[in-house]
C-alpha cells in the first residue's frame, strides 16, 4: 500500500517549469536591484566627498553641497513620526482591542485602505490648501511634515493592527484572569509582543518619508540653508521652507546637473538600504518570543 509522501510522488513536468519560472523571477529581481545600485554608484560616487556632504551650495565660496537638504530631511522625518506614531498606534489599539466588530470598524478600515491608495500629489495639493493656506503655515517644514503624516498614517496603523492580531488570545485572557486592567495588559504584554511588527511599520514609514517628493513640492518648498544655532534657530527652522534630498534631486535634474543628481541618488540609496537593514535588526532585537 502506497503512502502519501513527498518521496513517492510522480514527476510532473509542469512542476519543473514553475520552479524554473520562480527562480528566474527571483534572479531578475536581484539583477535589477544590483543594476540600479551599480549604475547609480558608478555615476554618483565620484562626486561624494566630505565637502559635498557638509556644505550648502554657494556661488561665492564655490561649494556644491547637500548638508542643508540632509538636515531638512531629518527635520521632516522626526516631525512626521512625532505626529503619526501616536495617532497610528493609538488608532490600531482602538480598532483591535476596544472597538466592537461592526459597521464603524469596517468603515474605518476601508477609509484607511483608501487613504493608502491615494496618489501623494493629491495629498500635496490638500496640504498646500489646508495647512499652507487655510492655517497660514505657508511653505514650511511643518506643512510638509503634517502632509506626510497623512500619507504614512495608514501604513503605521495597518502594520500595528496586523502585529496586534498576531499576539495569541491566551496572553489577553491570562493577563485579565489574574486581575490586570485592560490598559495595563495592552501596555505591558500586547505592545511588547507586537513590537517587531510595529517597528517594521514605523521604519517602512521612514523609508516612505525619505523617498517622497511630489507632496513636498507643494508644501515644504526647496530651501537648502542650514539652521542657525542661536536665537532658537533650530526651532524657527520648522516654520521655514526646506527642501529634502528628493526635492534637490529633482531640481538638479531639472537644471541638467546630472553629476549632482546622481550623487544625491547614491546617498538616497545608501539611506534606503540602511533603513532596510535596520528594520531586520530591530525586528529581531524586539522579538520577545525569540529572546525568551
Amino acid at each position: 500500500m502506497e503512502t502519501n509522501s513527498v518521496y513517492n510522488k510522480k514527476f510532473r513536468p509542469q512542476d519543473t517549469i514553475v520552479n524554473v519560472l520562480i527562480y528566474l523571477c527571483a534572479s531578475l529581481s536581484i539583477l535589477l536591484l544590483l543594476g540600479i545600485v551599480i549604475y547609480v554608484g558608478y555615476r554618483g560616487i565620484s562626486i561624494i566627498n566630505w565637502s559635498f556632504l557638509t556644505t550648502v551650495p554657494s556661488a561665492i565660496k564655490g561649494t556644491v553641497g547637500i548638508a542643508g537638504n540632509i538636515i531638512n530631511t531629518i527635520y521632516i522625518i522626526i516631525l512626521t513620526l512625532i505626529i503619526a506614531i501616536p495617532l497610528g498606534v493609538g488608532a490600531a489599539i482602538y480598532l483591535n482591542e476596544y472597538a466592537k466588530p461592526g459597521r464603524l470598524v469596517r468603515l474605518i478600515e476601508f477609509t484607511t485602505e483608501t487613504l493608502s491608495g491615494i496618489p501623494s500629489i493629491v495629498f500635496g495639493l490638500f496640504g498646500y490648501v489646508f495647512f499652507g493656506t487655510t492655517l497660514k503655515l505657508g511653505y514650511s517644514i511643518l506643512t510638509g511634515a503634517l502632509t506626510l503624516s497623512l500619507i504614512v498614517l495608514p501604513l503605521i496603523t495597518r502594520n500595528t493592527q496586523e502585529a496586534l492580531k498576531t499576539v495569541p488570545d491566551s496572553y489577553r485572557s491570562g493577563a485579565l484572569g489574574i486581575g490586570a486592567t485592560k490598559w495595563y495588559m495592552i501596555r505591558t504584554i500586547l505592545l511588547p509582543s507586537a513590537m517587531p511588527g510595529i517597528i517594521t511599520g514605523i521604519i517602512l514609514a521612514v523609508g516612505r518619508i525619505v523617498g517622497e517628493s511630489a507632496a513636498l513640492l507643494f508644501t515644504s518648498g526647496s530651501g537648502y540653508l542650514l539652521p542657525r544655532l542661536n536665537d532658537f534657530g533650530l526651532l524657527k527652522k520648522i516654520l521655514q521652507p526646506g527642501g529634502t534630498l528628493t526635492i534637490q534631486l529633482y531640481l538638479s535634474m531639472e537644471k541638467a546637473e546630472y553629476d549632482i543628481a546622481f550623487g544625491i541618488a547614491f546617498v538616497l540609496l545608501v539611506i534606503v538600504l540602511s533603513i532596510n537593514l535596520l528594520t531586520k535588526y530591530l525586528s529581531k532585537k524586539f522579538d520577545v518570543e525569540k529572546r525568551s
